[in-house]
């Protein structure tokens, strides 16, 4: 990746809307997410103690991003909606590899 190119994200929210968000390397998804302002609760901020950051990974994009470790796929039981690949933002570390991750906000649960 050359210098004058922006690291980024795309997120398409939940009314279908999808934003291209600035990224940094070695942030979490969830915080450039929340950084942007996009509706994304992530309560604990990270820690890996809710499923409030569930987001749906690109199917293009899924083995790019690191795999969910046991931990992430147990929080991922307490999460709405969950797919084959759903993912929790905060366990995903921008990278230069990941520069035009594509990611879905999931609903929210009740």
């Amino acid at each position: 990746m050359s210098e004058d190119e922006e690291l980024y994200i795309q997120v398409t929210d939940r009314e279908g809307n999808v934003h291209r968000l600035p990224a940094l390397s070695g942030w979490r998804v969830m915080e450039i997410i929340k950084d942007a302002g996009l509706p994304l609760k992530a309560e604990c901020g990270g820690a890996l103690e809710c499923a409030t950051c569930h987001v749906y990974v690109d199917r293009a994009w899924m083995d790019r991003v690191h795999p969910k470790s046991d931990e992430e796929d147990e929080k991922l039981d307490e999460a709405f909606m969950v797919k084959g690949n759903s993912r929790l933002s905060c366990q995903i570390l921008m990278s230069d590899e990941l520069n035009g991750l594509e990611v879905t906000l999931a609903p929210e649960g009740e």
